[in-house]
């Protein structure tokens, strides 16, 4: 292949180097060099210099026009050679485009990130001295649909998850010159290898069973096996969901929440002994002393008016929160809470904190999935697992 060699007017850069800070001087480096180079894939598609004269002419040289490039030090304008018939182009900007996909790519990893479009719209114009509108930085976050729906119908029928957190958080949006309240799904896995996948979520109007057996629906459409154990709050639109749509799979209640739920029925005031026995019971290392502490504590307070709500609660929902005994040991810290999926609702939060109001559904569903799979990357990569396995 022919190289290209040409000399650098060091004269010019020098000037600029006297009369400009550092980024200036960067950039009047670059318009010097892409410039000359330019100039010179004219002088080979002419196979002449300016001024030469060749009886094998078959165009001639017709000046320039100006266009601006996106570098990594900002934009920068270039005079760009051109030829009578139109037909000579240069190699520059096609072999740079990939700057300026670089760039938009960086603008949509800020608001993904959680950078509001206003602060990104002031970014760009102190990098690029360019003015970007709020509304151009929105238009550009739609170039993430295309990625996110395709990341939403990825077939699940890959693995088998033997665990599934399910749970749902609210964010408001915009409906008809109206703030309303949407609640957003979210369903993460533990496959056969130990390590996590987000597997689905979805916006909808409101948290109830028929809204969830749609969300389920969508998981087992995309190839979703029953899992051994499927982890979540009490929330009764949830389990009656997961009743009728995983058979014969067992349902762990989050012991964090139904802690919560029993200690809300408890008074504050001397009751620290109490809480920290109720606390112990989903603390033991197997099933039957889990069992023991909790026949004490019923011994203990039942004949205590303030606790007879507590004991009503605890014995209820007792057997729903120990299901994580049936597994192995290793497993019993993660599996017994939704704490994982807490975990991720608030990766989601810091976007939406800073949103406050999603402009529309479509913009949320949006935005949520693209933290959804950014936060995914990170998860259990290489030789990491999510249980630690203890050698035997």
């Amino acid at each position: 292949m022919t190289q290209l060699q040409f000399n650098l007017d060091f004269d010019q850069i020098k000037a600029e180097v006297m009369q400009s800070d550092l980024n200036d001087v960067l950039k009047s480096s670059i318009v010097v060099l892409f410039n000359q180079y330019m100039e010179m894939e004219r002088d080979k598609y002419m196979k002449n210099t300016s001024h030469e004269r060749s009886e094998d002419r078959h165009d001639y040289r017709n000046g320039y026009y100006t266009r601006d490039l996106i570098v990594n030090v900002g934009k920068v304008t270039l005079k760009v050679p051109r030829t009578r018939s139109g037909e000579f182009s240069t190699a520059i900007f096609e072999k740079y485009q990939r700057c300026d996909k670089a760039f938009l790519l960086s603008m949509l990893e800020m608001v993904i990130s959680g950078v509001s479009t206003r602060k990104v719209s002031k970014i760009v114009e102190q990098l690029c001295g360019e003015n970007v509108s709020k509304s151009m930085v929105s238009e550009l976050t739609k170039k993430l649909d295309p990625i996110v729906n395709s990341w939403t119908q990825k077939p699940l029928d890959r693995q088998y998850y033997n665990y599934i957190y399910v749970d749902a958080m609210y964010i408001k949006v915009r409906e008809y010159h109206r703030v309303v309240s949407k609640a957003v799904y979210i369903a993460l896995g533990v496959n056969s290898q130990d390590k996590r996948e987000i597997l689905g979520f979805k916006v909808a109007g409101n948290e109830s069973q028929k809204t969830w057996n749609e969300f389920f629906e969508s998981l087992i459409a995309r190839g979703l096996q029953p899992p051994k154990l499927v982890i979540s709050d009490a929330h009764e639109g949830l389990k009656a969901a997961i009743m009728e749509k995983f058979l014969n799979v067992s349902w762990q209640r989050c012991t964090v929440h139904f802690l919560r739920n029993i200690i809300q029925t408890i008074p504050k005031k001397g009751s620290k002994e109490a809480r920290e026995h109720l606390k112990e019971i989903f603390k033991a290392p197997t099933q039957t002393i889990s069992r023991m502490l909790k026949d004490e504590f019923i011994v203990k307070f039942e004949e205590d008016k303030k606790y007879i709500k507590a004991i009503e609660t605890l014995d209820a929902g007792y057997e729903d929160a120990i299901q994580f005994y049936a597994e192995d040991k290793d497993t019993h810290v993660h599996i017994r809470t939704t704490n994982v999926l807490e975990r991720l609702n608030s990766e989601v939060r810091k976007r939406e904190s800073i949103i406050r109001i999603f402009p529309n559904e479509e913009s949320a569903f949006r935005l949520i999935g693209a933290v959804l799979m950014d936060r995914e990357e990170t998860m259990d990569i290489g030789g990491k697992k999510f249980f630690y396995r203890t050698k035997d």
